[in-house]
């Protein structure tokens, strides 16, 4: 199975790492401390999560982006992104919660800035923490990720992750126009759809 570096240890980053985790993928998870001060997320998280530096979350596999906003362009630095697939859960708020003006654009191109050469696709980022967290099967449905992105292959191996754990994915296209649904404040922001 995949290992799948998460940067971001908040409620988002722990949620997904969960569930990575209860279907055999390896977790690497940092934050912007010391890896030393998630021996705590990594008790509760249990076997297969490692907490590291954001530098060696950022070379696994798969790297999931659920960091704060203000923090996404100090990730520039980190690692050369060209050709790494980058899931961004990422969602444009302020410290006192308001949407940043991006001037138009998908919170997601502006992190693709960010990130020169990463095949980013946008998941992860729709539903509160609260409902991400419970069993993603319910009422013999699947409950809906959202996903979009401009990388086919990207997005086929998002999906086969987001199946994996026992999502069901639905392509929303580039993120021009997918992202921009999805992101906070967007049409599809908060929905909670189960597929059946």
């Amino acid at each position: 199975m995949k290992t799948i570096g998460i940067i971001g240890a908040g409620n988002i980053g722990k949620t997904v790492a969960t569930h990575l985790l209860k279907n055999g993928f390896s977790v690497l998870i940092s934050n912007s401390k010391d890896p030393e001060s998630l021996n705590e997320t990594i008790l509760s998280l249990g076997k297969g999560a490692k907490a590291v530096t954001a530098i060696e979350a950022a070379s696994a596999d798969m790297v999931v982006l659920a960091l704060p906003w203000s923090q996404v362009p100090t990730l520039t630095k980190i690692t050369d992104w060209t050709g790494r697939i980058i899931i961004d859960a990422t969602n444009h708020f302020k410290p006192d919660f308001q949407v940043e003006d991006l001037a138009g654009r998908a919170s997601s191109e502006v992190v693709q800035d960010y990130l020169p050469g990463a095949k980013l696709v946008k998941a992860f980022n729709t539903l509160f923490f609260k409902v991400l967290e419970q069993n993603p099967v319910t009422e013999n449905g699947h409950r809906v990720l959202f996903m979009s992105g401009d990388d086919t292959q990207a997005k086929v191996q998002v999906s086969e992750v987001i199946e994996a754990i026992g999502f069901a994915p639905v392509d929303l296209g580039s993120l021009a126009v997918g992202s921009k649904l999805q992101q906070a404040k967007g049409l599809l922001s908060t929905l909670n759809l189960v597929k059946f």
